[in-house]
């Protein structure tokens, strides 16, 4: 008689308590990750990659606090790590791991393609990260949200209330063609400003810049009236841009700034008023109106991802 290919009870028995053991692992490592973890995680799910420093300084009391912990999630793999090859830093940029992915399954899978099939891995989605073309400039976005959070945590009475990444806010805002690089709403001196991010690396002609605008224009007809924010790399730029737009109607406010200076201010100057430069609580700021066929975002929303996890 032919031998008996099926797999026998010994071995389906021995391998039944080594997944058992596999559950058993993942539950034990999800029971170990903290409020701080599962919030650096949400981060890292919208938004990608954040490095050493921007984690540390948004969430941990040290550089060493926070390296410690992320070599400790890097072992749980609930967060994977390469070393930073774009700003000669050569710091470590940390995406989700598997057990990240697990834990927030994201919508956000490439930098490049918005709607591009999600990867087979987290993997192939940190693969897809490292070779993105825009990893330099998600990392300046990203800095910019960081800068804010880490303000935060030393001012009782501020918060990033909300943090979207680009691909959120183009989703959110797609009826008017909108893609700013990120969208926040700012609270501290008893108010709420919500603002678009436009990041510029000085890459770009600045007609490319201006013309980012025209959508915004669009928006403000039906949903929020939040300053653009025109992130430029130094004075010069900065100044070629308020020459441009000076005495040039825009139905947002605009406001420009540099990479070096604080966001949370004085740091912005609006191109209507080109001689003051105001802190970012200080910009006009209007969450449009109350109708949620139009306007279904408007702020405040329950938006886990912009809570403080020390508070």
């Amino acid at each position: 008689m032919p031998a008996d290919t099926s797999p026998s009870r010994s071995s389906a028995t021995s391998s039944s308590p080594a997944r058992a053991l596999s559950r058993r692992a993942r539950l034990d490592r999800l029971r170990r990750l903290t409020a701080r973890d599962h919030h650096l995680l949400r981060w890292l799910a919208e938004h990608y990659v954040l490095s050493t420093d921007q984690i540390a300084a948004a969430l941990f009391p040290s550089r060493r606090s926070a390296r410690l912990r992320l070599a400790r999630l890097q072992q749980m793999e609930a967060v994977s790590r390469f070393v930073d090859v774009t700003t000669g830093s050569g710091q470590y940029l940390y995406t989700l791991g598997p057990l990240g992915v697990v834990v927030y399954p994201s919508a956000f899978n490439d930098p490049n393609r918005a709607h591009v099939r999600a990867p087979r891995s987290s993997v192939e989605r940190t693969e897809r990260i490292i070779g993105s073309r825009k990893l330099r400039h998600l990392l300046g976005t990203n800095q910019l949200f960081i800068d804010l959070a880490a303000y935060s945590r030393g001012d009782d009475n501020a918060m990033l209330a909300r943090w979207w990444s680009e691909q959120h806010a183009a989703a959110v805002f797609a009826r008017s063609g909108i893609q700013p690089d990120g969208h926040g709403v700012w609270a501290a001196g008893g108010r709420e400003v919500g603002f678009f991010l436009e990041h510029d690396n000085g890459t770009e002609p600045l007609g490319t810049v201006l013309r980012k605008l025209r959508g915004y224009e669009q928006l403000a007809g039906y949903g929020p009236r939040y300053p653009v924010l025109l992130r430029v790399p130094g004075r010069r730029r900065e100044q070629h841009l308020l020459e441009a737009l000076a005495g040039v109607p825009t139905a947002m406010p605009v406001a420009t700034g540099i990479h070096s200076e604080h966001p949370a201010g004085p740091a912005w100057t609006l191109t209507t008023d080109p001689g003051l430069r105001r802190w970012l609580h200080e910009l006009p700021s209007d969450h449009g109106p109350d109708n949620p066929a139009t306007n279904p975002h408007r702020f405040p929303d329950t938006d886990p991802g912009g809570v403080d996890p020390d508070r």
